[in-house]
């Protein structure tokens, strides 16, 4: 957690009795006190839509598609997949298999959501996204770290209306505080400036979050995204951060939307180095389209030949 207040009191995961003239006063710390990956395995879903192609496909491609199921990637919530009425029996059935290792969710929901690049369009009005969120955090159990709407605040100051978009992320943030590490997404290193992304993360309420992520759904390098995060933490220097590196094994071509020739990045793992890096994730799952370009589906389908170009490229 950035801010300094009674809720950091302690920086234990336990409950601490603190005796001030006569009183007991309980204290708990918050999951935005702690890297929620360090000493920990990843959750890998066996829902996912890689594991759902490993069991149908045969030879080479099974091998590398068993690969990709195998990886810890995070779960995306959508309200499209699961509205208000069923996301909270979605999340506790996905949270039932954790079993002590650390789950990352992905809220994607937000009103006007792909405002800009339109091709992963919908999302809910501001009050059912309020009672989803809400929804979402009561049913939360175990470890679990929430990126909170990619792309929401790349593109805030190009949607119809950026004050309300604020707001909602700072509810969310709220929502979820006691319940999950949150991570607001911050874009990615080729887009929005860091000292601009940084004030943007500070109207969405950062202070009460574990901070950021950065690259999700892109294919900027590792070097270039710490660099960005850095920089960004000039301004929110107590914020911690977590980097999407499963796309990003070669580079970006500044083409967002399916770029040809990518490979999968380097394995998710947390990173317990004492730097404000707490873990490389893969956010995006490899293998799901961006959009309906280069021959895609839709946004967010599993793509077979993509999925199968992403691993060819890694072997090489």
């Amino acid at each position: 957690m950035l801010r300094l207040d009674r809720r950091r009191v302690v920086a234990v995961s336990i409950a601490v009795l603190v005796v001030v003239a006569g009183v007991v006063i309980v204290t708990r710390s918050s999951p935005q006190d702690h890297n929620p990956f360090a000493g920990r395995d990843l959750f890998v879903w066996s829902g996912s839509a890689a594991a759902a192609a490993a069991d149908r496909a045969s030879g080479t491609d099974a091998a590398d598609l068993e690969d990709l199921a195998d990886t810890p990637t995070a779960v995306w919530l959508t309200p499209e997949a699961h509205g208000p009425d069923t996301i909270g029996s979605f999340v506790e059935d996905v949270l039932a298999g954790a079993d002590g290792r650390a789950v990352v969710l992905v809220v994607y929901g937000i009103t006007d959501r792909d405002c800009v690049g339109e091709e992963s369009q919908g999302g809910l009005v501001p009050g059912l996204y309020t009672i989803w969120v809400r929804t979402i955090a009561a049913a939360l159990s175990g470890t679990v770290a929430v990126v909170l709407e990619p792309d929401a605040l790349a593109t805030v100051e190009e949607c119809s209306n950026p004050a309300e978009r604020y707001a909602l992320l700072h509810e969310a943030v709220a929502a979820f505080h006691d319940r999950a590490t949150v991570y607001l997404d911050a874009g990615h290193s080729n887009w929005i400036e860091p000292q601009v992304m940084a004030e943007r993360l500070q109207r969405s309420g950062v202070e009460d979050a574990r901070g950021f992520s950065v690259n999700v759904a892109n294919y900027q390098t590792d070097a270039d995204e710490l660099a960005y995060a850095e920089q960004i933490r000039e301004v929110v220097p107590e914020a911690h951060y977590v980097v999407d590196s499963g796309r990003n094994g070669a580079g970006s071509t500044d083409d967002w939307c399916n770029p040809p020739g990518r490979t999968l990045g380097v394995r998710p793992a947390a990173v317990d180095d004492d730097s404000a890096l707490d873990a490389r994730l893969w956010i995006k799952p490899p293998g799901e389209s961006d959009g309906t370009c280069h021959g895609g589906p839709a946004a967010g389908q599993f793509w077979l030949e993509r999925a199968l170009e992403l691993a060819d490229g890694k072997r090489e």
